[in-house]
């Protein structure tokens, strides 16, 4: 059987639990005022006299095993949830001297942006940057490198940025909900579109080397 070495209010509450009684049984069953159960239940931290820390050890150990295993559970720290930022693959697609962009319609505005999709748990952004950019654009691409990851500026999101070669397809806007346009565009007019703070650095390296 399991030994508890020291009993707090938040303990003695949760063999209450385990045993689900009410204050006042509980009360009756340590021999104890029922404001004594309540004031375990609003200071968790307090330490309970020694006769009442025997009381509650003789308790608990009277407790058949479906109690002690509903108590010991009670103990355990619940699991850490780490949020996962919010992360995007974007694509960076390259055919010969232009590159591929959408016109994302936004608040009463239109933007023009590399292709890009949310990266769910358990995708690679690469995967994602390739199959987004057929869904959006009905173009074919293979990622060549990792280009980086920031946080994005505008957004704050996790940018992912896929440098990618095109393969295959006609461009074509196949998301008329999100986009109002898709175009193939000069790398050397791509300021005019995206203004050049904006661009991530490294993007514009790997389109200067092409």
């Amino acid at each position: 059987m399991d030994v508890i070495g020291k009993w707090t209010g938040r303990a003695a509450s949760q063999l209450q639990g385990a045993l689900r009684m009410t204050n006042q049984a509980f009360a009756a069953r340590l021999g104890v005022a029922e404001r004594t159960v309540a004031g375990w239940h609003s200071r968790p931290d307090v330490i309970p006299r020694p006769d009442m820390q025997a009381a509650l050890d003789t308790l608990y150990g009277r407790a058949d095993a479906s109690v002690r295993l509903r108590f010991m559970e009670s103990l355990r720290p619940a699991p850490s949830v780490t949020a996962q930022a919010l992360r995007v693959a974007i694509a960076v697609v390259r055919r010969g001297g232009e590159v591929l962009l959408v016109c994302r319609r936004g608040d009463a505005s239109l933007s023009w942006q590399f292709p890009a999709g949310m990266v769910k748990p358990g995708r690679t952004p690469a995967v994602v940057a390739v199959e987004e950019t057929h869904a959006e654009t009905g173009v074919r691409c293979a990622v060549r490198r990792h280009l980086g990851t920031r946080i994005h500026p505008v957004t704050g999101v996790v940018a992912d940025y896929q440098l990618a070669e095109y393969l295959m397809g006609e461009a074509t806007n196949r998301d008329d909900r999100e986009n109002d346009a898709v175009a193939w565009v000069p790398i050397t007019q791509l300021p005019k579109f995206i203004p050049l703070e904006q661009i991530y650095p490294p993007i514009v390296a790997a389109l200067e080397d092409a």
